[in-house]
């Protein structure tokens, strides 16, 4: 028997499906639009203009990871709602995350950016929910982001299906982790940031 195998058999399962299913998206992601979000991206960073994230809940905190990845970049990055957070208008890039597309307060923000002329890019996994309708650009994320369905109970047995080991929006959350880390990595290499250079941008007072 192997150390892996020793491992809680339901945190095994869980690792397993969360990794795979992160790993099988990659064949699902649209280059054309990968690549707009990078490009979007460099272009903000190159006028000095703003980056805003936005998302609501785990999204929320995924959205809070990737802003201060930016600001270790060197862009000018915020998280909506942030007491600190300035004004937007055109130039600026508000990246809204929610894997419904449907999360109230995300498309409410995207809507009110847009009307200061700002570029929405939603990451969402519905190319038609209403976030996706609003944003000037959207990249899909593919996800799980329902509960399933009591009244699907007895389909699920039949075909076989179990309960996912990913609760709620994990996947989604969790992949969109991984795609916005990457992203990052892809635009450390096309503006020539090392990782001493994120290293001077990081926060060196640390509350005790």
């Amino acid at each position: 028997m192997s150390q892996r195998d020793s491992l809680p058999k339901y945190f095994l399962e869980a690792y397993r499906e969360i990794s795979g299913f992160i790993t099988a998206v990659l064949d699902k992601l649209r280059p054309e639009e990968v690549n707009r979000f990078v490009d979007e991206l460099i272009d903000v960073y190159k006028s000095g203009h703003k980056v805003v994230v936005v998302g609501m809940g785990r999204s929320g905190l995924v959205a809070r990871g990737f802003a201060m990845r930016l600001m270790h970049l060197g862009f000018k990055s915020y998280v909506l709602g942030e007491t600190i957070t300035p004004s937007i208008g055109d130039g600026d890039v508000v990246v809204a995350i929610s894997g419904s597309g449907t999360t109230s307060l995300v498309i409410a923000a995207a809507e009110a950016a847009k009307k200061m002329r700002s570029t929405i890019i939603a990451i969402t996994s519905y190319s038609d929910s209403p976030l996706a309708k609003t944003a000037d650009a959207v990249v899909i994320v593919p996800g799980r982001t329902k509960v399933a369905r009591i009244d699907d109970y007895f389909a699920r047995q039949i075909l076989g299906l179990h309960e996912p080991l990913a609760p709620l929006g994990t996947l989604f959350e969790d992949t969109a982790m991984v795609f916005l880390d990457s992203v990052v990595a892809e635009l450390m290499k096309r503006l020539n940031k090392t990782e001493e250079d994120l290293e001077k941008m990081h926060a060196n007072v640390e509350v005790p």
